[in-house]
């Protein structure tokens, strides 16, 4: 169970992975290593699965964002072709969908070219895969990481541990 000290550590740690434990404790009004441990525990507990650096991706030649809707020939229950989708490179989420499609995939390529090999040659390749319907984004208005952690309920609030 989270407490008010976990979510507001989550928080501040999705806003900025650099926050120092300092800081954290700062806030918090606990001992830096205090903060460290919970920051271990969360990890621990897999419910901080790690830091990472945003890069824009224009920066490093992969402009074009596509959603792909994919049909796959299996049982409702497996997800063979979501795990092989998951393993491309360009692929960057897969998610397991209901539906007429059975997943949707969110892909970055540099073209509309490169799209349509990865599309031909590594999402066509796979034996399961029926068909794709891709949907490319012209511009991005938003596009985080972040969740909306919930603020903790008045008990927790004041809870002095």
């Amino acid at each position: 169970m989270l407490d008010a000290r976990d979510l507001h550590i989550l928080d501040r740690l999705q806003r900025d992975a650099r926050t120092p434990n300092a800081e954290l404790a700062r806030e918090l009004g606990m001992a830096p290593s205090a903060i460290l441990e919970r920051i271990r525990k969360l990890e621990r507990n897999g419910v901080l699965r790690g830091f990472s650096a945003r890069i824009d991706p224009e920066a490093v030649g992969l402009g074009l964002l596509a959603y792909v809707f994919v049909q796959a020939d299996e049982r409702l229950t497996e997800e063979s072709t979501g795990r092989l989708l998951a393993e491309l490179p360009e692929v960057q989420e897969v998610h397991h969908i209901a539906g007429e499609d059975c997943y949707l995939v969110k892909v970055r390529c540099a073209s509309t070219s490169a799209l349509g090999t990865l599309l031909q040659e590594k999402f066509g390749a796979l034996p399961s895969v029926r068909r794709t319907r891709t949907t490319i984004a012209m511009r991005t208005l938003k596009e985080s990481p972040q969740l909306p952690i919930p603020a903790p309920g008045p008990e927790e609030a004041h809870d002095p541990h």
